[in-house]
């Protein structure tokens, strides 16, 4: 890559072919490693995206190719969602969403697997009921399960394969031993694949004292990456995983457990120059795993076009710190960064 092509790349790369939206703010329940529980709740109106607003973010990114709608809030209360999800399909764009699914009615699965839904990656973290409870707090794990299965059937009945249904395992202390067991039950289900993820971020960045202390005590306490005990746990547990997945016919992702070093002169993280972070109030942010607007915000939609904070001096300044050595305190504990996630 010549001086020029890096210079360009780095301070103004072509608009985003990906976006991340959080079509609502509200949640139903109150995860224990999720910001959601460590702030007021939201009302589900108040916290859904206007539709005014998602759809000038599609005529604002021509480039788009690919959407999430998901952030904090859980899409399934958005009363707006089959509509967006129809606004994306007409527009060519591939759609999906994150979501605990405790609301997916059959009809509204009929209704997306209709509308074009590509994918749907469902949270469950546990093989057990009384785990995955003590986690997901607020929800049932039976009706998870049925609510998966019923989804697969909607599929079935409508002759789809979409949405591509993929399982999110986020992996702690207090749940990695139950992997293997929840391999088997997807695969009885019909799902697609699981994805262990880490906990996102150790909000290290942030005072220990402060709003974060909660959510920072519960990553240090409950985190794989945290003592060597744990990490060989884990080790285990991915073995015996990994095993009852080719026994299965299921496909199973595992994150590393140790952090990567980063290339000389290549970024931890190529988000900044690739996709982009939409919060329901239009703030723009560089990624997901920033988790509050009081913790970076590179622009507001209600006060510049999408284009002119893409190509803003905030945002080329965090794309160079994150090429350089010195990158944004807010990355320095993100699992995307360490390449741990």
């Amino acid at each position: 890559m010549g001086v020029a092509t890096a210079e360009t790349w780095i301070d103004a790369p072509p608009l985003p072919t990906e976006l991340q939206v959080e079509i609502t703010s509200a949640c139903n329940l109150r995860c224990t490693m999720c910001l959601v529980s460590y702030r007021p709740p939201v009302n589900k109106l108040v916290g859904a995206m206007a539709p005014d607003l998602f759809a000038g973010i599609l005529d604002g990114v021509p480039t788009l190719q690919r959407l999430t709608m998901q952030g904090l809030g859980e899409p399934l209360l958005s009363p707006y969602l089959v509509d967006q999800v129809r606004q994306a399909k007409r527009r060519g764009i591939t759609v999906g969403f994150n979501s605990n699914i405790t609301l997916l009615s059959r009809r509204r699965a009929d209704e997306l697997v209709a509308a074009g839904l590509d994918w749907l990656h469902v949270s469950l973290d546990g093989a057990a009921a009384d785990t995955y409870e003590s986690i997901r707090k607020g929800s049932t794990f039976d009706t998870v399960v049925a609510n998966l299965t019923g989804l697969v059937a909607a599929k079935r009945a409508a002759g789809s394969a979409t949405p591509w249904l993929r399982v999110v395992f986020v992996a702690m202390r207090r749940n990695v031993a139950e992997l293997s067991a929840l391999v088997r039950l997807l695969a009885d289900i019909g799902v697609n694949e699981l994805r262990v993820q880490n906990l996102s971020h150790d909000f290290s960045d942030t005072d220990p004292s402060g709003q974060y202390a909660g959510i920072r005590e519960f990553a240090a306490a409950d985190g794989l990456w945290t003592s060597p005990e744990s990490a060989a746990a884990a080790r285990k547990a991915f073995d015996a995983a990994e095993r009852a997945a080719e026994e299965h016919g299921l496909t199973l992702r595992l994150p590393r457990l140790e952090t990567v070093p980063h290339e000389p002169g290549r970024p931890g993280c190529t988000w900044p120059w690739e996709s982009v972070y939409i919060t329901s109030q239009g703030v723009v942010q560089p990624c997901c795993m920033v988790m509050g607007d009081d913790r970076v915000a590179l622009g507001r939609l209600s006060e510049s076009s999408f284009a002119e904070i893409w190509h803003s001096p905030a945002y080329r300044d965090f794309r160079r710190r994150l090429a350089a050595d010195d990158p944004p305190d807010v990355c320095r504990g993100c699992a995307l960064y360490q390449r741990t996630f």
